[in-house]
């Protein structure tokens, strides 16, 4: 990186960038995985609570049972199948804030911090996070759900989980929080989609080429897998699929079989976008690939999807077909070129919150305004007797 004059000079200007002194808290957030058995019921449940309540048909009561249930499938699954396995999570989760933070403190010094928080793990969850972030003094906040595709599940729980932090930390008149912004994912990101797949090229000439001809070199790039119905909740297969589109766009001409790959949770009554990456594997074989390329490219971080789970379709595939070469490849992680673009996104938005005015918010309002509004309203149709135009729209809601 390239300290030009302006950059030195804004970093040893005494004033401020900006005239009030505010200062910018960057809360990236991930999902965090438990390291330790111990954990897996609790983490289980919550995850239960945010991710399966909004779209599987199943009473609250059950999440505690059921989270004990599942927690035993995982002990099975990470200690007897894997050597106790610790997932790597939460520590590349630490190299991508520390990074993302040191390319954001090139440019606007002490101003701006990043934290992380982590939907699912204390001492990590969002309300914990916010406290120190308000402890701190920190007045204005950037949302970055570092999840790649954004829908009301994945980024939305970050938000839920924010919400619900910052209704804790409430200060009656006056909100500690007087400017918001919000990165939703970077499925559209050219820069993104430059990047997997020149991962993926770099890996096949690498490695595969000299023995496999460009049209058997299948490549499965596997997205977040989604439910296609979920209570009305967008779920994210279009910016995925979206996705999806823009990588394999770079790629077809070169290598032309290549298949979405969903690394689904075949939860029960649900139903998962398909095909899934052990399905997506063997239709490319059955089109003459000889070698395979696993790519995960809905996701930052690696995690036990992106590496049990794999791991898991793998094994499967070479029972069948130990002729095949499979090859794995790891998530962006904390590749350098990716921490200096996830930095680039928040930079605007940064630059925004240090310009704007503060947002003066008193929370006490809320209540009273809704009230009033609701009051200003029932008044509002006798008025003007609009009730016979709300007939008319009934029909269309059903």
């Amino acid at each position: 990186m390239v300290a030009t004059p302006e950059k030195i000079e804004r970093l040893t200007s005494a004033s401020p960038v900006s005239p009030s002194g505010d200062r910018v808290a960057v809360l990236l957030m991930g999902y965090g995985e438990v390291e330790s058995y111990e954990d897996f019921a609790n983490y289980n449940e919550q995850a239960l609570n945010l991710l399966t309540a909004k779209f599987a048909p199943v009473p609250t009561w059950v999440y505690p049972p059921l989270a004990k249930l599942l927690a035993i499938f995982d002990l099975h699954e990470w200690s007897h199948q894997h050597g106790n396995f610790i997932s790597p999570h939460n520590a590349i989760f630490e190299q991508q804030r520390a990074g993302i933070e040191q390319y954001l403190q090139e440019r606007w010094g002490d101003q701006v911090k990043v934290f992380k928080a982590f939907n699912f793990c204390a001492p990590f969850l969002p309300e914990q996070v916010l406290a120190q972030i308000k402890a701190e003094g920190f007045d204005k906040l950037l949302i970055y759900p570092l999840l790649v595709v954004d829908s009301i599940f994945t980024s939305g729980i970050a938000v839920e989980q924010v919400n619900a932090g910052l209704v804790q930390l409430a200060d009656g008149a006056k909100h500690w929080v007087t400017g918001q912004r919000y990165i939703p994912s970077f499925y559209n990101e050219p820069a993104y989609i430059e990047l997997m797949s020149r991962m993926v090229e770099e890996k096949i000439q690498r490695d595969l080429a000299v023995a496999h001809l460009p049209s058997q070199t299948g490549i499965v790039l596997m997205n977040h897998g989604c439910p296609h119905k979920a209570k009305g909740f967008t779920s994210g297969i279009d910016e995925s699929q979206a996705l999806y589109e823009r990588v394999r766009e770079r790629l077809i001409h070169r290598y032309p079989l290549i298949s979405v790959g969903w690394l689904n949770h075949d939860t029960p009554l649900i139903d998962w976008t398909q095909p899934n990456a052990q399905l997506a594997a063997q239709n490319l074989m059955e089109l003459g690939a000889t070698a395979m390329i696993f790519m995960p490219i809905g996701f930052a971080t690696e995690n036990h999807e992106t590496l049990l789970d794999v791991e898991h379709i793998i094994g499967a595939l070479r029972r069948k077909r130990p002729d095949i070469t499979y090859v794995q490849m790891p998530c962006v992680n904390d590749h350098p070129d990716f921490l200096q673009m996830a930095a680039d996104w928040a930079n605007p938005q940064i630059e925004a919150l240090l310009g704007e005015t503060a947002l003066a918010i008193n929370p006490s309002l809320a209540a009273t305004q809704a009230q009033q509004v609701q009051g200003h309203s029932h008044s509002h149709d006798h008025d003007h007797n609009h009730d016979h135009h709300h007939d008319g729209h009934h029909h269309h809601d059903h």
